[in-house]
């Protein structure tokens, strides 16, 4: 059986709803980041990194980074249909996915999430917590337009659509707008099976968008 680290309100929760998409057998070990618990020597091991989320495969194996996480069940769960079959559509959803990990995630929500990971000057973490704002709004401006009036970002579910998940999650906690038809996009992703499962399972709770 699959085990799998995250921490409740990570990115991992986007990870989650994969593996309940999947329909597969897994065990999930948890981790309050704010009181480090991921830094002992126990996960060490596991993940050299210390990062969330992780996932050890049936085989021992360990894969860490979402994308990579994202892509490997995909492949090997084809039955759950998490990724398009034509190559150009499955390196959108590559291209995709790399822009809201690495920019809109790294170079915005960090920033106004953590700020205080960086400096411990007021002044300072208000002038990143700024930036990355405007950061998600460039971000969310260009997800709107791609997604424009689709379902989803690829038309049909895919894996970058829970990575959307979990940055629209941080932008309802933290109060940032959302463009109407991403806010469309989280509600009807709180309306999949999957979704509410992995809600559940890591004992969040997740508003609707206005």
């Amino acid at each position: 059986m699959m085990h799998f680290y995250s921490s409740p309100g990570s990115c991992g929760i986007g990870m989650r709803i994969l593996l309940e998409e999947t329909g597969a057998p897994f065990e999930a070990t948890l981790f309050n980041l704010a009181a480090k618990e991921h830094l002992n020597d126990a996960y060490r091991a596991v993940n050299p990194k210390t990062k969330v989320p992780a996932l050890v495969r049936e085989d021992g194996s360990v894969l860490t980074e979402f994308q990579a996480i994202a892509f490997w069940l995909a492949d090997t769960h084809p039955e759950a249909r998490l990724l398009p079959t034509d190559a150009e559509a499955r390196l959108r959803v590559m291209e995709v996915l790399d822009y809201m990990v690495g920019s809109v995630h790294m170079r915005g929500f960090t920033f106004v999430i953590v700020p205080g990971k960086f400096t411990q000057n007021p002044d300072f973490q208000a002038e990143l917590v700024a930036h990355g704002t405007a950061q998600i709004a460039t971000g969310f401006g260009n997800l709107s337009e791609m997604l424009g009036d689709k379902a989803y970002l690829m038309g049909d579910f895919s894996i970058a659509d829970a990575a959307m998940f979990y940055m629209t999650r941080w932008a309802l906690l933290k109060g940032i707008d959302m463009p109407a038809n991403i806010a469309a996009h989280h509600n009807r992703m709180l309306e999949r099976p999957a979704v509410q499962r992995a809600i559940a399972g890591e004992g969040i709770e997740v508003g609707r968008a206005a």
